[in-house]
């Protein structure tokens, strides 16, 4: 039974209710026995996590005896640093699914195995013994990221009737990936905090953040303006992970700092020649809220462009309306020392997120960008017209620049036109690359502009010469 403090009894019990996948909540001593739990029930002394260390990770996981549909509960558990931990168990259903056709279910076996070949979770009764391999189809999805592997196994002969060996094949896959999936989501929940830190530390000291970069463009002459630099995980198998997988991580936890340097040193080695060359090309580097809480920021970009081939004057730094900035004063500060370096500030996301027109007003931005969600909906609604070409008036009028996000379409780009935007990013231009491509990208649209160029220039000659003939 557990005697906490009424409030704590209340949490835990609102918690159990709040969350379906929770069965129980309570504390355990150093030694792995449950001190308490909620709903009330007979502790008995059964040791249910292993012997605290104090090298041990912040948050684990372990497996229950108490199983549901072939797969075993779960214990997550969280040090409090005073010799217990607060422990949830978490019932089997949330990994219990039965993948696969309805025509298998009957024959085949799936497992899923976690870390050294512990079982998770098992479902179906087929049992390969004595069969002929000829006739037993196996197959294995491990995850690349995680210790997760899904088995199914079924005989070939199960569907021979309804399908051919390929689909067999097909469908035992399916039901593999299927649990993998299942279980990767719920091992991203779980898998302790210690280890998943440790893992990203190594992945910023080995350098697999590397920079994406996207084309900004002169959308009326089609030249280029300059580019965003987009974070890319790049793991050791060649793997590209988008930010959204790990971004929000590495705000919460501090890493984004160390990030954010490392991907404006790789940005100068790899496009620092081409800025050089071209020195109207804007470079745009994404900050974060936290980045507006001290000066560092400051230091960082005086001492990785200071003696770089990238001029202050060609960066640009991104804010985001989408967290909110703790310290407005600061944060207008902080911006101004930027502007006086010849940095230009732009406001990210506008019109999505917390600061609106308080950020206009009170941060002196030099450029906003208007979002995607605006955009995809510019030439079929009326209420996003009217957003862009409000957003474009109060730029004017503040003596900002714009830049539209997002950009997919053909037709996107002519009501763009229409309403005074100039320049624009998006898919209907490139995707973001790496760096050797963007340079070669680049290149060619240099080219390509210069060629336009000739040949307008040309037909206005022949065109003036045929005038003065006439006359």
């Amino acid at each position: 039974m557990c005697r906490p403090a009424a409030p704590k009894t209340a949490s835990f019990e609102k918690q159990i209710v709040a969350h379906g996948m929770i069965d129980a909540i309570g504390l355990a001593d150093a030694s792995g026995q449950r001190m308490c739990i909620i709903p009330d029930r007979e502790l008995a002394g059964q040791v249910i996590l292993p012997q605290l260390r104090m090298d041990g990770p912040l948050v684990g996981i372990g497996m229950l005896e108490r199983g549901y549909l072939g797969a075993r509960a779960a214990v997550i558990s969280w040090d409090l640093k005073d010799r217990t931990r607060l422990f949830a168990e978490v019932t089997p259903a949330v990994i219990a699914i039965d993948p696969g056709p309805e025509y298998l279910r009957s024959y085949r076996r799936a497992e899923l195995r976690l870390g050294d070949n512990l079982l998770w979770y098992s479902v179906g009764g087929y049992n390969s013994e004595g069969s002929d391999p000829e006739e037993m189809l196996s197959v294995e999805i491990a995850s690349q990221l995680y210790p997760l592997a899904a088995t199914v196994t079924a005989p070939v002969s199960s569907a021979r009737q309804l399908v051919n060996d390929l689909k067999v094949v097909a469908v035992a896959a399916c039901g593999g990936i299927a649990v993998l999936l299942v279980a990767v989501g719920v091992w991203l929940s779980w898998r302790p905090e210690s280890e998943a830190n440790d893992e990203f530390v190594a992945a910023i000291r080995n350098g697999e953040f590397i920079p994406y970069y996207q084309p900004v463009m002169d959308i009326e002459t089609n030249r280029l303006r300059g580019c965003e630099v987009l974070m890319r995980w790049r793991r050791p198998n060649g793997m590209i992970v988008s930010p959204g997988q790990f971004m929000a991580y590495a705000e919460n936890n501090g890493h984004i700092f160390d990030m954010t340097r490392h991907m404006m040193r790789v940005s100068v080695d790899e496009v620092g020649e081409l800025y050089g060359e071209n020195p109207d090309l804007k470079l745009s580097i994404n900050l974060f809220a936290g980045h507006f809480l001290d000066r560092e920021i400051v230091a960082d970009i005086k001492s990785i462009f200071g003696k770089s081939a990238i001029s202050f004057q060609q960066i640009v730094v991104e804010v985001t309306e989408r967290h909110p900035l703790e310290d407005m004063d600061l944060a207008r500060k902080i911006i101004a020392e930027l502007q006086a370096l010849g940095v230009r500030v732009a406001l990210d996301d506008v019109g999505t997120g917390h600061g609106g027109m308080a950020y206009l007003q009170k941060l002196g931005v030099d450029i906003i960008k208007i979002d995607k969600m605006f955009i995809d909906t510019i030439g079929s609604d009326d209420n996003s017209t009217t957003i862009v070409d409000s957003m474009v008036e109060l730029a004017d009028n503040l003596g900002m620049g714009i830049i539209a996000e997002g950009v997919e379409l053909e037709e996107q780009i002519e009501r763009l036109l229409e309403l005074g935007v100039t320049a624009a990013q998006g898919y209907h231009f490139a995707q973001p690359m790496p760096a050797e491509d963007f340079i070669a990208f680049a290149e060619r649209t240099e080219k390509e502009a210069d060629e336009r160029d000739r040949l307008a220039a040309e037909a206005a000659a022949a065109e003036r010469a045929a005038s003065k003939a006439v006359a």
